[in-house]
């Protein structure tokens, strides 16, 4: 089965895309991958590479922000891709599995920020990665260190199924979460953030565009997967590029 299908190529838009129709069995297809490929870079994330690997380069330099119950190291693929492009790539170790709540999370990015003086930043995001991006970006960067953010597949708008998640790490993706609420209504930050997401998103039935926002739509399902999908690593890959 095609795993990219439907589709040919990736969607550039500022708004959102019409909704692709998709076949249950695909539907069950992407959902099992994703969660082989979650189950695969958890594993992983004991290997031997270390952040500092990736702390090299001249170009601008990127700060990597994982979604929650995710280490740095389910970030890899975009992080190798950008290392090559000449990146030095930071990651921010106390996060952790990002556990902790948006402002707490946002406040650690910023304070990796100034301990290591980076300016100019472009954040690199994945799923709960964007709201701490943003929160970040529209709450604390009052010396104006980030640039911008690319977020793939990121819970702008919250998911329906965080109303009937078990712990509250999970429940604050709420559309009424106080916090991603407030974030909804922080629209100029929006012009400095590319939201990448695939056709269907195993967690994010509502999907990730952002108003505003350039919105990158590539044709591939999944939550986790879509972080090794070479079309969503081309679409990181030009939102990354020198201005």
């Amino acid at each position: 089965m095609n795993a990219t299908a439907p589709g040919t190529g990736p969607v550039r838009s500022g708004r959102a895309e019409p909704p692709y129709r998709i076949g249950l069995v695909r539907r069950t297809w992407w959902a099992l991958a994703d969660w082989v490929y979650a189950a695969v870079w958890q594993a992983r994330s004991l290997g031997p590479t270390t952040a500092d690997d990736y702390r090299t380069g001249d170009g601008q330099p990127v700060v990597v922000i994982p979604g929650v119950y995710e280490t740095w190291h389910f970030m890899r693929p975009l992080m190798d891709a950008l290392h090559d492009r000449g990146h030095p790539v930071h990651v921010v170790a106390v996060l952790r599995h990002n556990l902790r709540p948006v402002p707490a999370s946002a406040a650690d990015v910023l304070a990796y920020l100034e301990d290591h003086d980076l300016r100019g930043v472009l954040v690199v995001a994945h799923s709960k990665g964007g709201l701490i991006g943003k929160y970040a970006m529209t709450q604390l960067d009052h010396d104006g260190r980030i640039d911008r953010m690319v977020a793939v597949s990121t819970p702008f708008g919250g998911s329906v199924y965080a109303n009937l998640a078990p712990v509250p790490h999970l429940r604050a993706f709420r559309a009424a979460d106080p916090v991603i609420a407030a974030l909804a209504r922080e629209r100029d930050a929006n012009a400095r953030i590319t939201s990448v997401y695939g056709v269907f998103d195993t967690l994010i039935p509502g999907g990730s565009a952002l108003a505003g926002a350039t919105n990158v739509r590539v044709p591939v399902g999944g939550h986790f997967r879509i972080l090794a999908d070479a079309q969503a690593r081309d679409g990181v890959l030009a939102a990354a590029a020198p201005r």
